[in-house]
């Protein structure tokens, strides 16, 4: 599931702007679309996940935006690493 939402609403009026049943970018592009793109230009920051698809998507659909890979993701891949270092010296 894909979802756009709007953080300043605080979960209020307004806060999903869009919600799409998959991750396929085409899909998901074509869906978005549908927004005029005065109103996509009105976005002006997109976190999403490390997927690539994700990226195209915000890519696409929201140029102007500055695009943010979520925290979450960042600090599991960096936590993988060290705990594959830590077991490495380990042995």
């Amino acid at each position: 599931m894909s979802y756009t939402s709007n953080k300043s609403a605080k979960g209020k009026k307004r806060t999903i702007v869009a919600m799409v049943a998959g991750t396929k970018a085409e899909t998901v592009i074509a869906i978005i679309e549908k927004i005029p793109l005065k109103e996509r230009n009105l976005v002006k920051e997109i976190t999403f996940d490390m997927a690539s698809n994700m990226g195209l998507i915000a890519k696409k659909c929201f140029p102007n935006t500055t695009r943010i890979t979520n925290r979450f993701h960042v600090q599991k891949l960096a936590s993988e690493a060290l705990q594959e270092i830590r077991i490495k010296y380990r042995w």
